[in-house]
């Protein structure tokens, strides 16, 4: 752990933090209005598995990628998921020293509150293995099984409670450094 405190700290520069911070969204708006619906044209409607934060089940994902249809499911290959396989390790790096900085700000780096910055790494590192669960039932549609549907699912319920966990903490972080802030100008005035 002390390792990672001082990889963290030598990274927490306010210029590292927001630029690593802009690239990452830079990526992601990229997803959200290139890849994905470049994909979704050929859902009919229907969500992504990568969209999708409360799982989905057998039936959901037969269905998808047979709305998708062969152009479809290659787009999701080609198009999506190569995007998707950059994202997860900027978001884990960008979000964790973004919550480091913060949290050295209102001096509670050296805590146990530490090991909030892990909430990103584990939303990314379930992400990496949602695609790996989603390329291979690309690959092998329309022979999917019920347990490759269920373990790519749980990837993404794991994925969605660690990003939830981590922005609700991250705003309570940004409320308690706005109190400091206000604390430390009134106490000048």
């Amino acid at each position: 752990m002390i390792n990672l405190i001082k990889i963290i700290e030598n990274n927490i520069s306010g210029k590292k933090v927001f630029w690593l911070f802009m690239v990452t969204n830079l990526v992601y708006g990229f997803m959200l209005m290139v890849t994905i619906p470049k994909t979704m044209a050929f859902s009919n409607g229907m969500k992504l598995l990568d969209m999708m934060p409360t799982g989905y089940n057998f039936l959901y994902v037969n269905k998808l990628f047979g709305s998708l249809g062969d152009v479809g499911r290659e787009t999701y290959l080609t198009s999506q998921i190569p995007v998707d396989m950059f994202y997860p390790l900027l978001f884990s790096v960008s979000y964790c020293l973004v919550m480091a900085y913060f949290l050295k700000k209102i001096n509670k780096l050296h805590t146990p509150f530490m090991y909030l910055c892990l909430l990103p790494v584990i939303a990314g590192i379930a992400d990496y293995l949602e695609n790996i669960g989603i390329i291979s039932m690309l690959n092998n549609y329309p022979d999917i099984t019920e347990t490759a549907v269920q373990t790519t699912s749980i990837f993404s319920v794991i994925k969605s409670i660690s990003t939830s966990i981590y922005f609700i903490t991250l705003i309570a972080l940004l409320l308690l450094f706005g109190i400091k802030i206000v604390k430390k100008t009134s106490s000048t005035i």
